[in-house]
């Protein structure tokens, strides 16, 4: 929806707020026309309920004011003398459309001093339940939301099974577009699975002013562009599904390049306006190399380095259907040999030795000459010091059609592809045949044009063009596990109006792979728990500080009901 409509459509709502209100007002002693004059009909209708004028406010915070809709219905028709759960009941199902019922067709008397206090335990358990909810829909929305890492990308800096604190407010709070949704959840509801928004209306994007602009290298927690675009992968099949900005799936990588920037990666390594990036001392590029040793190498010696598995082979005679079963769980391959014997892949050995250990299997590992292993650059040093390694050679991949923007003769990969220009807005660029491709969903589908090509011709908006403005900045987000990480090298750039947040701390940690519960607790990485995400050096946590404060929130707390007592 344009702003245009949005105010037509807000006009609407007072209209039905003044037919469906303004005989109460009137029982309430004020005057009819209070009830249609925008805010003021707010604030006047927060005096008859005997609640706070700033909730006014709550009521143009979208997604807040979904529930605060609810709660304001209850407490109009209360004031009025309904007070039955049915009642409640009602004015939710018809969305508001039961207050129209006791405004002309009911003898409402008005109650000047009614009590907001609940009349029943269970009446203030869901009151307080439902301002709690709407506390943390709050804050959750506008200044800092929970995330989880799911993926190794950013393996050093960030761990899979970190939970972090991402500020709304670095780079400014983006205000929800999708306007009818479930609080606190992102695309889909808990258990159910389906949708937990609706897709219309949609407000225009708008966005509080942050104070801090986006740098270059700093961790950015955004909507990932190619979410709802299948032809961002040259695929023109399948259905396209068109997911709100706002609910497309939450990305965190490295803002490597900045809007005005010229990138180009070389060998892995990413240059900046021809110089080569120089990233934080926290981050650890990663990079496949082949390890290759003549005796053979085992698994254990390279984890002495890592501390990272990867795939293994193994020769196990099973004993039982159990542990053949068991062993299955964490097997990347397996073939039969012969009788109870099977070669096995895996990239989970130590629980792999754990089961051959329980059950009391024969288990042999297959060492090979070379392995490919996921290495830091100072590992890969160290390892190629080793008297049992022969060589450590990074990988450098050869030509992939896949990556950004897939034109064949390019001849990229995703350790050699560019030069190529990050937009910035209010920029204006020459578009022709050459260079179209590379800034084409910028056009059509991240400002919103109508592009077409014909004869070699642009047209942009039925307007033929030769140039183009860059109506917002763009940037361009990379993994530091520069091989197990899907960004921008294959989706392009990532609009601002997509940037969700800045993580700011890691606020819990533990091995999200962890076969059982009891195994994710003794997993716990108590080192990282409230430490900051950027800086430089080794991470510093801030536990204690955070537990101080919480025996100091829970002591006032007790301190005060004793007092109230």
């Amino acid at each position: 929806m344009t702003f245009t409509q949005w105010f037509l459509f807000f006009i609407a709502i007072q209209v039905i707020h003044f037919l469906g209100t303004w005989k109460l007002y009137v029982k309430a002693g004020r005057k009819a026309w209070e009830a249609i004059i925008p805010i003021y009909n707010g604030i006047v209708l927060m005096q008859i309920i005997n609640r706070p004028k700033w909730w006014v406010l709550l009521l143009f915070i979208p997604v807040v004011n979904l529930l605060m809709f609810l709660v304001i219905w209850i407490e109009t028709i209360r004031t009025f003398g309904f007070y039955k759960r049915l009642d409640s009941l009602l004015v939710i199902a018809t969305l508001g459309g039961y207050i129209f019922y006791i405004n002309y067709t009911t003898e409402a008397t008005y109650n000047a001093k009614r009590s907001i206090k609940p009349r029943s335990e269970l009446g203030e358990w869901v009151n307080s339940i439902t301002f709690a909810i709407i506390a943390a829909t709050l804050v959750h929305t506008y200044f800092m939301q929970p995330f989880t890492i799911p993926s190794s990308s950013l393996e050093k800096s960030l761990l899979v099974g970190d939970y972090l604190f991402v500020s709304k407010f670095h780079y400014g709070a983006r205000i929800p577009s999708t306007v009818i949704a479930a609080p606190m959840v992102h695309d889909s509801l808990p258990f159910v699975g389906t949708a937990s928004y609706l897709k219309k209306p949609q407000l225009p994007y708008l966005r509080v002013p942050g104070f801090q602009k986006i740098k270059n290298n700093d961790i950015v927690c955004f909507n990932w562009p190619a979410d709802s675009l299948k032809t961002m992968w040259g695929d023109n099949s399948g259905e396209f599904t068109d997911k709100p900005v706002d609910k497309k799936t939450n990305y965190v990588k490295r803002c490597v390049a900045i809007a005005g920037d010229t990138l180009e990666i070389r060998d892995g390594f990413v240059y900046i306006n021809g110089k080569k990036n120089s990233l934080p001392e926290r981050a650890k590029l990663q990079f496949k190399h082949t390890v290759y040793s003549e005796k053979g190498i085992s698994t254990e010696k390279i984890l002495r380095y890592t501390g990272k598995e990867f795939e293994s082979k193994f020769i196990v005679d099973f004993k039982t259907n159990e542990e053949f079963n068991e062993m299955g769980k964490y097997l990347s391959a397996r073939k039969a040999l012969k009788g109870n014997k099977f070669r096995v892949s895996t990239y989970d050995f130590k629980k792999v030795l754990a089961v051959a250990k329980k059950y009391g299997s024969t288990i042999s590992e297959i060492k090979t000459k070379k392995r490919v292993v996921n290495l830091t650059l100072e590992i890969a040093r160290k390892l190629r010091k080793d008297s049992e390694v022969d060589s450590v050679v990074q990988i450098v991949h050869e030509i992939d059609p896949a990556i950004f923007p897939q034109i064949d003769s390019n001849e990229w990969s995703q350790d050699n592809m560019g030069p190529i220009y990050v937009p910035q807005k209010g920029v204006t660029i020459t578009i022709n045949d050459e260079n179209l491709p590379y800034y084409k969903q910028i056009i059509e589908l991240y400002e919103n044009n109508n592009l077409v090509t014909n004869n070699g011709i642009i047209y942009i908006n039925g307007i033929k063009a030769d140039t183009y403005t860059f109506q917002q900045d763009y940037y361009w987000l990379m993994g530091d596990n520069r091989h197990n990480s899907l960004d921008s090298r294959y989706w392009g750039f990532v609009p601002f109006d997509h940037v969700l947040g800045k993580p700011v701390m890691v606020w819990f940690s533990w091995d999200a792979d962890a076969p059982s519960f009891m195994a994710k607790l003794k997993s716990i990485r108590w080192n990282r728990m409230f430490t900051t995400v950027g800086g430089d050096g080794a991470p510093v946590s801030y536990r204690y500080v955070a537990l101080a404060l919480l025996l100091l929130y829970f002591g006032y707390s007790i301190y005060k009901k004793k007092k109230t007592a």
